[in-house]
């Protein structure tokens, strides 16, 4: 399987010109329309903050090619193992493809410092994105800092 030089340095901490240096020999141009410049995952693997199971390679692989749902996923898998800092690239990807949760989850993290520099204004921001695209949770948050906590009206009640 291979990654891109990119999402090799996300993965990493290292810059792309690192990624390149370290992995000259055997980085590789896409087959693909993209013609990203490629490299085999099992050599990124020994230097990955986190281990990654197969089933964890395979979305990460979505990832890379720009599936916002995997983007996602490949953030929480870091979020759950308590490095937010390198979460954050993934929720800012998968945000700018229209995610609402990654827009949630990255509106939390700036509110409560997490991964990122403490930024309330940009928290909400995201959190209101979030709501604006239909994400429940952030719309109840919305609510909440709009100083009107509703409770979302049951339903079968009417």
């Amino acid at each position: 399987m291979l990654i891109s030089v990119t999402a090799t340095a996300m993965l990493t901490g290292w810059s792309e010109r690192t990624v390149w240096r370290r992995f000259s020999g055997h980085i590789v141009k896409s087959e693909t329309s993209s013609g990203r410049s490629m490299v085999p995952l099992d050599l990124v693997q020994p230097h990955l903050c986190i281990s990654l199971s197969p089933e964890d390679a395979l979305v990460l692989a979505k990832a890379d090619a720009g599936d916002a749902d995997a983007q996602n996923e490949v953030a929480l898998l870091f979020l759950t193992e308590g490095k937010p800092e390198w979460a954050i690239g993934w929720l800012e990807l998968a945000a700018k493809h229209g995610h609402a949760d990654a827009m949630n989850l990255l509106g939390t993290c700036y509110i409560e410092g997490n991964g990122v520099p403490k930024n309330d204004n940009l928290g909400i921001a995201y959190i209101a994105k979030a709501a604006a695209n239909g994400h429940v949770i952030s719309q109840r948050q919305m609510d909440f800092i709009r100083g009107r906590p509703e409770t979302p009206k049951d339903p079968s009640s009417t």
